[in-house]
């Protein structure tokens, strides 16, 4: 099952609407450890939902910093699931934890999510430029041999 996230309206082949969706949470898993099946616990683990931490970066031409910064507040309003969001003239970097079930499933919507708020949130007109999607296990990993990120503190948007 498949949750809509609110304000994650986007467009769809034909002028359809389509909604950024998110894999619901665990609820799978929920309903196995309820009807007490050890083997149902295990037997779906690859389908069950896990956390990956998304780092998506865009640029493009300079922007009014005023109003991008209060467009990657309106987008952290709209998304609620982001940590921190820094930026500059010419680029951004978003990082947030997603539930899905999968690298694949986390990283297509990470890829829809700076187009499909581009009009609500007022995003500039930016590419996105990169994007990098690990399991939790390999982000705390990296941060346990200190070559990760800094874990995303203050939380909020920031200038670079």
């Amino acid at each position: 099952m498949r949750r809509v996230r609110p304000g994650a309206a986007t467009r769809g082949g034909a002028g359809e609407e389509r909604a950024l969706t998110s894999v619901a949470a665990g609820e799978r898993y929920r309903a196995a450890e309820a009807d007490g099946d050890e083997g149902a616990l295990h037997a779906g683990a690859e389908d069950l939902p896990r956390l990956w931490h998304v780092t998506l970066s865009v640029s493009g031409a300079d922007a009014d910093l005023k109003e991008l910064r209060r467009a990657l507040e309106q987008l952290a309003h709209d998304h609620p699931f982001l940590l921190t969001s820094r930026y500059a003239a010419d680029h951004a970097e978003i990082r947030y934890w997603e539930e899905a079930r999968d690298l694949h499933d986390a990283a297509a919507v990470a890829l829809r999510l700076w187009g499909e708020h581009r009009q609500t949130a007022g995003l500039p007109a930016w590419e996105i430029v990169g994007l990098e999607v690990i399991d939790r296990q390999t982000y705390h990993q990296r941060i346990a041999e200190g070559c990760g990120p800094a874990p995303a503190a203050p939380v909020g948007v920031h200038p670079f």
